[in-house]
């Protein structure tokens, strides 16, 4: 019998060819020929033979466009959850971007001070408009809040006990538990309380010579109701006060605007945190702040200043990059109209319903003028992040009902891609957490999707 494989042209004849010297002319030989060797690998696989001139060009471009692709793109978030950990979380501000942008280009003062002339310190950075914004003595950024943790225990508690409340030690994103961050830190970790009730006494009898800190941990990603009690950060600081220890504030979120016009509540913000006397607050950067991923630590000077000298810190430092993009958001924050106008998530989470109605009805009128079958349903979102983890906010969405698995594909493997959810059979395209910017985008994906 003859091998049908043998009648595959070769390496050297594709090259030959003319779309393929064409894309020689384009990428580099390398991608062209790994295109090359990927085609005719798949092809020997599965039989396929014979093949035309043109067929070959075809799939060559197509494994060249692929191999070309970048791993980390942008997509478009119509899941109705605004702050979406697999997508990256907060989309940033322009004013935030054009800083990146700015600079990204050229040599920066990173570590510069212009007005000695002499080496400065990245930490300074952002650390006025930080002090400003919150009320804080000092501040300093991370990498994440994570880092956050990990540095303040190292630095405070390296070899010695740190009481946190049962209720309290909440797994995050990924499957990272607090208790085994906390771990790393070199910190010992001690259980006070039970699941839903601890109290101030459970802290009290807690405490021994060894003890170097309390912890309170925000329950930001799941709620606890019922039979439940919890010691406030006041009654901590008053704790911690009878003993001289610190305490530990991991507020999550980052929020810096008091939402709750807009159906928020229950979220304390960064100023409140400062105010209620914990000596350390942390918290996320790009959460509900809106900015680039970045642990803040906010509070007493003395502290601060110790952990700037510790080691791991410059293994958490932040970037020129991020430090950028945080400081351009933080600026916003000087003027709350504009905050809540300019930061995405702060724009996307106060959007009326009047207006995502408004774009949901001019969406699906010009899906259905293209044969589309497109209805606007009221939907719920959230925000996201760990943040207000009850809170449901009305929305609207797109519902394409006709072959929902098959579409949410496509849009997934688009470009750029589209992610929605499918409920009852229909894929719904939430418009609380799309940019009205992109909205025309969403329109042309989703007609390319069902082609």
């Amino acid at each position: 019998m003859t091998d049908t494989r043998r009648e595959l042209p070769s390496v050297s004849t594709l090259l030959q060819t003319a779309r393929i010297r064409e894309l020689l002319e384009q990428h580099p030989r390398r991608v062209v020929l790994d295109a090359i060797r990927h085609t005719l690998d798949a092809a020997r696989t599965s039989g396929a033979t014979r093949v035309t001139e043109q067929e070959w060009a075809s799939s060559i471009a197509l494994a060249v466009e692929d191999a070309n692709r970048r791993s980390l793109r942008p997509v478009i978030n119509a899941t109705g959850v605004v702050i979406h950990t697999n997508l990256g979380r907060a989309p940033l501000a322009d004013v935030a971007i054009r800083a990146i942008e700015e600079v990204a280009r050229g040599f920066s003062n990173l570590e510069y001070d212009l007005a000695s002339g002499k080496r400065g310190s990245r930490y300074t950075h952002c650390v006025d408009l930080l002090r400003q914004l919150t009320g804080a003595e000092d501040a300093l950024v991370v990498n994440n809040c994570a880092a956050a943790m990990v540095l303040t225990l190292n630095g405070l508690a390296q070899k010695k006990e740190v009481l946190v409340s049962r209720g309290e030690l909440v797994e995050i994103g990924g499957s990272f538990r607090i208790p085994d961050i906390m771990a790393r830190s070199g910190a010992r970790l001690v259980e006070v309380g039970t699941t839903n009730r601890t109290h101030d006494d459970d802290y009290r009898r807690a405490i021994t010579p060894k003890t170097a800190a309390i912890v309170k941990v925000h329950r930001s990603n799941f709620a606890i109701e019922g039979f439940t009690a919890e010691v406030s950060v006041e009654k901590l600081v008053f704790i911690a006060a009878e003993h001289g220890l610190p305490v530990i504030q991991d507020l999550g979120s980052g929020l810096m605007l008091v939402l709750e016009e807009f159906g928020l509540s229950g979220e304390p913000t960064a100023q409140i945190a400062v105010k209620s006397g914990a000596s350390l607050v942390l918290m996320s950067g790009d959460k509900l702040l809106g900015g680039p991923q970045a642990g803040i630590i906010l509070g007493d000077a003395a502290i601060i200043a110790k952990l700037r000298k510790n080691p791991l810190t410059r293994a958490m430092r932040v970037d020129k990059l991020t430090l950028s993009a945080l400081e351009a958001t933080l600026r916003l924050y000087l003027d709350r109209d504009r905050a809540l106008r300019d930061i995405p998530v702060l724009a996307m989470l106060t959007a009326t319903v009047d207006s995502l109605q408004n774009r949901a009805d001019s969406l699906a009128k010009a899906l259905r003028s293209n044969k589309v079958e497109a209805s606007v349903i009221e939907t719920e979102a959230s925000v996201g992040g760990g943040a207000f983890p009850t809170a449901r906010i009305e929305s609207r969405a797109i519902a394409l009902e006709a072959n929902a698995e098959r579409t949410e594909a496509a849009l997934r493997r688009g470009d750029p891609p589209v992610i929605g959810r499918i409920e009852a059979d229909r894929l719904l395209l939430d418009l609380r957490s799309v940019r009205p910017a992109e909205d025309a985008t969403l329109q042309a994906a989703v007609l390319k999707a069902v082609s």
